[in-house]
């Protein structure tokens, strides 16, 4: 190699420090960025709160309970060898959970809805939802609900074909619930904990069934948004039932970004169902 001299040897190293200046490492680059408080473009923020309609941050739920509420009685003895098991207790029926915390709960039927912006609001807001489906409805929809459940909503069973249940004979009831039950551990790969009789409908029969389809609780609501809004105001520990709306074309997202109003303005915010139940 030939050394250089003259001018040359006084650029040289000139040259050798801009060429390490530009290949400074890109990760050491973007954390310099952001010590100056300058974004990395790969990194710049998504939708906010704003983007939704709210005028505030959704607050965080408080931290679920170590365990979830116990709403049954306890479970009946273990029989004897040689006698039959003992059915199943029936599960509760609720439309309020007994705690102080600050949160509403809620919940959707049927599974007609299926747009695709309501799955981004879930994601980009991490709002809690549960989604009780009936096959009859759900059903050419079921990849739509595979996305909401992949960000953390929860899956009830709403029935096969949405019958009221209340009155039909109990092989009847069992598998309007049993059949969805395998219904939606075939599509969706979740065996619900969580029943929504179809309008709330139900009968001491209905209770017996669900118990042998392995429901634990049946979730009625405590209040609904209607067109005409909530049919009565919030509380800590309320269900909600976004109620399904065909009489309008406003969107679910917009629906439910009406009960965040609502629940932000009470001081609460949104909790998981299931982690109560």
């Amino acid at each position: 190699m030939r050394r250089l001299r003259g001018p040359a040897a006084v650029l040289a190293p000139a040259l050798l420090l801009t060429g390490c200046a530009q290949s400074v490492d890109p990760i050491e680059r973007l954390g310099k960025k952001a010590a100056e408080g300058v974004r990395p473009h790969a990194t710049a923020p998504g939708r906010d709160y704003r983007h939704w309609g709210l005028t505030r941050p959704l607050a965080r739920p408080p931290a679920p309970p170590d365990r979830p509420l116990v709403l049954s009685q306890s479970p009946p003895a273990r029989p004897l060898a040689g006698h039959p098991a003992a059915p199943a207790p029936p599960p509760p029926v609720i439309d309020h959970v007994p705690t102080r915390d600050p949160v509403v709960f809620l919940t959707y039927d049927d599974g007609a809805e299926r747009d695709p912006r309501f799955v981004d609001m879930v994601r980009e807001l991490r709002l809690p939802v549960t989604l009780f489906l009936t096959d009859s409805i759900a059903a050419p929809g079921y990849r739509h609900f595979a996305r909401l459940r992949a960000l953390g909503a929860g899956i009830g069973n709403h029935t096969l074909d949405h019958r009221a249940p209340a009155g039909l004979p109990y092989a009847g009831q069992r598998a309007e619930i049993c059949g969805q039950q395998d219904r939606l551990r075939a599509r969706l790969g979740v065996r619900p904990r969580l029943f929504r009789p179809p309008y709330g409908s139900y009968d001491p029969t209905t209770l017996r069934a669900a118990a042998d389809c392995g429901i634990s609780a049946v979730v009625l609501w405590r209040t609904a948004l209607t067109p005409a809004g909530l049919t009565r105001g919030l509380g800590p520990g309320d269900i909600v039932l976004v109620d399904p709306d065909e009489s309008t074309d406003v969107p679910l997202r917009e629906r439910t970004v009406r009960v965040l109003r609502a629940a932000q303005e009470r001081g609460l915010t949104v909790g998981r169902l299931e982690d109560y139940l």
